[in-house]
C-alpha cells in the first residue's frame, strides 16, 4: 500500500513561486503577486502535475489491462488538467507539464510516485483497480488542503469539480474491485469512514446544476 502526502512548507512554495514568475518580467511577477498567492500559485502548479500523474497512469493501465474503467477515467483526467491549465494561463503562471511525455513530471515527488504506482499496477488487473483507488484518495486529500489554502473562488470552483471527479472515480474503482474479488473496498488514504461515505451515496452530476 501506497500512501503520500504532499504539503509545501512556505519556504518551498515561495521557492517554486519565484522560479515559475522568474522570466516574465518584474511587471508581469507584480501583477502576478497581486492577483493570486504564494500558496495558491504553488497548489495550482501542483495539481496540475497531480492530475497528469493521474492520466498519465490511467492510460498506461488501460493499455497493459484494456478495462474500460481506465480509459473512460483517463479522459476526465484530460478535462481535469485543462481546467487547472487555464487557471495558470489566467494567473500568468507557468505550466510544469508543458512539453513533458507521459510518465514525466517536474515534481520528483510526483516522479517518484508515478514509478511505484506503475510498478504496483503492472503486477496484476487487481492491483492496477488498487493503484486507481490510491490515486484518488490522494488527489481528494490534496485538492481539499488546497481549497482550504485558497482564496479565490474561481479557483476553489475549479477544485470542487475535481472533488467530485475524485469522489466519481474511486466509485468507479471501488465498484469494479469489489465486482472482481467479492470484498468491499478498503479505504487507502482517507479514513475508511470518508470512503464509505462517498461509496454509499449516489453518483455525482459534477460541474451541473
Amino acid at each position: 500500500m501506497i500512501a503520500t502526502k504532499f504539503k509545501f512548507s512556505g519556504l518551498l512554495a515561495a521557492a517554486l513561486f519565484v522560479t515559475g514568475v522568474s522570466g516574465f518580467g518584474m511587471a508581469h511577477a507584480a501583477t502576478v503577486v497581486a492577483t493570486v498567492s504564494v500558496d495558491e500559485a504553488a497548489d495550482l502548479t501542483f495539481m496540475r502535475e497531480e492530475e497528469k500523474l493521474a492520466r498519465d497512469t490511467y492510460l498506461v493501465m488501460n493499455d497493459t489491462w484494456k478495462l474500460a474503467v481506465f480509459a473512460n477515467i483517463a479522459s476526465s483526467e484530460q478535462t481535469h488538467m485543462d481546467a487547472i491549465l487555464k487557471l495558470l494561463k489566467k494567473y500568468g503562471l507557468p505550466d510544469p507539464a508543458a512539453r513533458t511525455l507521459i510518465g514525466e513530471f517536474t515534481n520528483p515527488e510526483l516522479q517518484a510516485l508515478y514509478a511505484a504506482l506503475i510498478a504496483k499496477g503492472l503486477r496484476s488487473s487487481l492491483d492496477a483497480l488498487v493503484v486507481g483507488g490510491i490515486i484518488e484518495e490522494t488527489d481528494m486529500e490534496d485538492i481539499q488542503a488546497a481549497i482550504e489554502r485558497s482564496q479565490k473562488a474561481d479557483i476553489d470552483a475549479v477544485y470542487e469539480n475535481l472533488l467530485c471527479g475524485s469522489r466519481n472515480h474511486l466509485r468507479a474503482f471501488a465498484r469494479n474491485l469489489e465486482s472482481m474479488t467479492g470484498q468491499p473496498y478498503t479505504a487507502q488514504v482517507i479514513t475508511q469512514d470518508e470512503v464509505d461515505v462517498i461509496l454509499n451515496s449516489p453518483l455525482e452530476q459534477c460541474g451541473q446544476p
